[in-house]
Formats: C-alpha cells, structure tokens, sequence
C-alpha cells in the first residue's frame, strides 16, 4: 500500500468496472446474479487490500447514490397502464405484507437468539433482512417471461421503498417522546412527501424540457440527489421523490392533461427521458459494482464459520420463503416457480444497517449474519432461475421435436360443389 498510486487506482478501478461488465453477461448466460460473483470474488482473493478507513461512510454514500439510480431506474420503466393496475396493486400488497410478516418473524428470531436484543432493537435490526434487493433482482429476471419480470421490478421496488419508510419510522420511535410524533404524524409525513415530490416534479420536467445546455441530465442528476438529500434532511420520505418523479416522466400523457399537457414540449420531455433512461442504467451498474466490491472488502473468511450466527441467518432464510410461499399462493396462484425463490437481500439491507443509530446497536448482532443472509438467499435464487432457465429450454425443445402436420388439401371445382350441395339435400 506504501507504492499506490492515482495510477494504480485507475487501472484498479477500471479492471473492476471491466470484470463487472463481464459477470454481467456471464450472468445472463447462467443466470448467476454479477454483484454475488464480485463479492465472492474479493473475498476469495483476498489480495490484501485493506479496507478505506471510512468504509462505513464510502459504502452509505454508494449506497444512496445507487439507490436512488436504481428506484429511478425502475420507475423510468414502469407503465401505469389500466391493465397494469391490478398486477401493480398485487405486488405492492405481496411486498407490504411480505415486509412486514419477514420483521416480525425475524425479530423473534434474533431477540431469543441473541444476547442484550430488546424487542424494540430486534425490529429495527430485522427491518432490512426483510427488505427485497432490487440491485440484485431487476438485471437478473430479465429473462423471464414478461408478466414475471413486470412482477419483480414492481415488487422489489416497493418493497425498497417501504423498507426504508419502516426502518425510519423505527428510528424515530426510539427517540424520545417529545420528538417522535408516531404513527399520525409518519402518515402526515409521508402525505407531505408525496405533495412537494409531485410539484417539484412537474417543476423539474416543465423547466428542464427548455434548457438548451448539453449537460442538462448530469444537471438533472444533481436536482434529484439535491431533493433527496434535503428531503432527508428533513425527515421526509425521500425515496418516494425519486419514484414518484419517474413514473411522472415516464408516463407523462397520463399525467399532463387538460391545460397541463399545453405547457408540456412532449418531443422535448421524450428526448429527457430516454437521455436519463440511459444515463441511469449506466450510473445504476457503476455505483453498484463499486459498493458490493467494497463491501467484499470488508468482509473476512473466518466470519462463514460462526455456526450459531450461521444458524440464525437459516432460521431468518427459512421464514423469509415459508411466509413468501403463502403470500404468492394466495394472490398469484399455483404458478410460483420461480417467483417463490426470487428475494434475495443485498443493498438496502447492508446500507440500513450502517445507518443503525450508534447508541441502539446491540453488540451481540455480529455482521455476518448479514453476510449469511445474503448470500444465502442469493445462491436459492440463482438456483431457482437456472432450473427455471433449463426447464423452459427443455418445454421449447420438446416442442420443436414435435413438427406441425399438414394434409394436403384441394378446392372444390364449381361443379364438385353443386354436387355436393345436391346430395345434402
């Protein structure tokens, strides 16, 4: 470390983009989700690079920039389409009922299993092991049917979102009585957010549909991490100001009618649109690779053998698929496969836990539950796309050994048809 140089940063920080880009498409192939591959990468290695000394507040800015590129990400891709509603409104139940049935159970868990947990501790601890990762779900399901991908971008999105309203509203409650203001004034919060995310969304888009500069989207990019940075600032639900502007540019003859659609350069507001589109997804795969990379760092070999926390991390594993396989069952049907195994846990839940408030963490929670979580729910969802993958080869193959037959088949002359017609008579 004494001989690094910026120059020994660049080629590292290339080859690491450059090897992501490849476990990407090595994902595709196998369906093996890229960030699993980087983590397991860092940690097998074990080169010995050291962790930065700020890795907690390296890995929560990452962590806020991606996760605001990625809920982004998601939103510029949601239709809200009347057909679309009912399959919309299903997945946010499944996510708000999934989150909230996965915390209570996993703070049983880890209140009996673990010394010094109160009650309180136990939800604020279990909150993000119960919060879906759409940094790993949305670039893995895209080979999935359309309707099942459209499920799991909705799902995973909302259930983000949620998790992070949860875990705040958490941390607030274990403040004192004088400035928590519970449930009442959280609704009222989130009813606040919900107003300025729309004003300041139509704002955003009606001024920026006029700006001529060609380095308006990085401009854009500042605006939304300003909002969200001062949102949080103040105590509102950011994350439903990334979303809520999204869905608003993504579907903006829905939502510009009337006198609102005459102030709207629909030709202008595309060309925003699919610049950020893109510069999202690029934005979304950097920050990404960056933050599981460091997080690899961070990670030691000798925590994948503390069985009583692996023991733990199993119980939590095996709650998480038993409440999620009677969830679907009840709301989708029978066609569970392989949407039942699909809730992996990965950014969120690392990025919550380092913003545990110092005086309530519990130090007998050792982080490689965390770990065991992750990379357990991980590898069940690679599992489960590989046989899905192979299983709907083999349904396609079946059905190309078995040719379509044909007969061969003559037009009745003018005659032939008379005569027919007589003999029926």
């Amino acid at each position: 470390m004494e001989h690094l140089n910026a120059y020994y940063l660049i080629i590292a920080a290339s080859g690491i983009i450059i090897l992501s880009y490849f476990f990407g498409e090595l994902a595709r192939k196998t369906n093996i989700p890229s960030v699993l591959m980087l983590i397991l990468l860092v940690i097998l290695l074990n080169i010995g690079l050291e962790a930065p000394q700020e890795v907690d507040l390296l890995l929560e800015l990452l962590g806020i920039v991606g996760l605001i590129m990625i809920v982004l990400e998601a939103a510029l891709e949601l239709e809200l389409k009347r057909e679309k509603y009912l399959p919309i409104l299903k997945a946010l139940v499944i996510a708000l009922v999934g989150l909230l049935l996965s915390a209570w159970v996993a703070a049983i868990i880890l209140y009996y299993f673990i010394d010094d947990m109160s009650w309180r501790s136990a939800w604020l601890y279990a909150t993000p092991l119960s919060i879906l990762s759409s940094a790993i779900i949305i670039p893995s399901v895209g080979g999935l049917v359309e309707s099942k991908k459209e499920f799991h971008i909705y799902e995973s999105t909302f259930s983000d979102i949620l998790g992070i309203m949860l875990f705040y509203f958490l941390t607030g409650q274990m403040e004192t009585s004088e400035t928590s203001s519970g449930a009442l004034g959280f609704a009222g919060n989130v009813l606040l957010t919900i107003v300025i995310s729309f004003v300041a969304s139509y704002l955003i888009v009606l001024i920026f549909q006029n700006i001529r500069s060609n380095v308006k989207l990085f401009l854009l990019i500042a605006v939304l991490l300003l909002l969200y940075s001062l949102g949080k600032q103040m105590h509102l639900s950011s994350l439903l100001m990334i979303l809520i502007f999204g869905l608003l540019i993504a579907n903006m003859r829905l939502f510009f009618r009337g006198r609102l659609g005459k102030w709207l350069d629909l030709r202008r507001a595309r060309e925003i649109y699919e610049g950020l589109h893109v510069l999202t997804m690029e934005t979304a795969f950097v920050v990404r690779t960056f933050f599981f990379v460091i997080f690899g760092l961070t990670i030691s070999l000798a925590s994948l053998t503390n069985l009583h926390d692996a023991m733990i991390a199993g119980l939590i594993i095996l709650s998480i698929y038993a409440i999620r396989f009677v969830l679907l069952l009840l709301f989708i049907g029978k066609d569970i496969i392989p949407q039942l195994f699909i809730a992996p846990r990965g950014l969120i839940t690392i990025l919550l836990f380092y913003n545990i408030p110092t005086e309530v963490q519990v130090a007998g929670f050792d982080p490689s539950v965390l770990l065991f979580v992750i990379i357990g729910t991980s590898l069940i969802m690679t599992f489960a796309l590989v046989y899905d993958k192979r299983r709907a080869g083999k349904a396609v193959r079946k059905a190309l050994s078995m040719p379509v037959g044909y007969e061969k088949w003559k037009a009745p002359t003018l005659n032939e048809a008379t005569s027919q017609e007589k003999e029926k008579a």
